[in-house]
């Protein structure tokens, strides 16, 4: 989808509140997906994705991220 939100590892550890090793160990253990590359060749999330694997290894999460329309 076009008007779908793009993140680096960075950027969706920042928008769940956990560290880049997380963000990885979610990529490793199959919660979030590598979607992609940017122009500097690091890897893309949805932003969607990572709002999902933080739901589904933090059950008890205080806040779940969710698009903006």
């Amino acid at each position: 989808m076009e008007d779908e939100i793009w993140l680096t590892a960075r950027e969706a550890a920042e928008l769940t509140g956990v560290s880049i090793v997380t963000v990885y160990s979610w990529v490793r253990r199959g919660h979030l997906k590598v979607e992609g590359l940017d122009h500097r060749g690091q890897k893309l999330f949805r932003h969607l994705d990572a709002a999902r694997a933080e739901k589904a290894t933090r059950p008890r999460a205080k806040r779940v991220l969710v698009t903006v329309a």
